[in-house]
């Protein structure tokens, strides 16, 4: 690419990025940890993923302005708890802001932790953390995979698209 391209070319602003992600399918999580008085504190994240098998190790994305970013950047663990379609109601609960998250029950402490863990979540990871990131306006927190728990199988997961929650149907054709 030229010099007189290179200063052509359109600038990639927080909006364009954001409507172009909206684009990319993701997995509903509720992140759970303790904060060092014993308070359960969690958030809604749509940037979990795996990221390495050898060692196993799975990260999640905290805002830096995030109500819960000092408990998750400093929590000896968390726990991921994957969404299903039934969880909607909690997805939205614990993206809001200035509201009591936990209200309404469905959570319970993982035994021989406290952290506080959704049951009946597709799947639930308890990590120990291990390494946190800056990047940009989060901080990307990686977790080694203690636990695992299946909850229920029959559901389809939560997923995040063009700014809603969706589903996935399995389609046979």
């Amino acid at each position: 690419m030229t010099a007189v391209e290179e200063k052509t070319r359109p600038e990639i602003t927080a909006q364009t990025f954001r409507d172009a992600m909206a684009l990319l399918a993701a997995p509903v999580s509720v992140v759970t940890a303790l904060d060092p008085d014993g308070r359960r504190r969690g958030f809604t994240a749509g940037s979990v993923v795996s990221v390495s098998l050898d060692p196993p190790l799975i990260m999640a994305g905290v805002a830096l302005t995030s109500s819960c970013h000092a408990t998750l950047t400093t929590a000896p663990e968390f726990v991921v708890n994957v969404l299903g379609e039934q969880h909607r109601h909690l997805a939205r609960r614990f993206a809001a802001k200035d509201v009591d998250r936990f209200a309404g029950g469905g959570f319970a402490p993982w035994e021989g932790s406290g952290t506080p863990c959704l049951p009946d979540a597709a799947l639930l990871v308890r990590c120990r953390t291990a390494r946190i990131v800056r990047a940009g306006d989060h901080d990307l927190v990686f977790g080694t995979p203690v636990e695992f728990r299946h909850g229920a199988e029959a559901t389809a997961p939560l997923l995040w698209y063009r700014r809603g929650f969706h589903t996935a149907r399995e389609h046979r054709g």
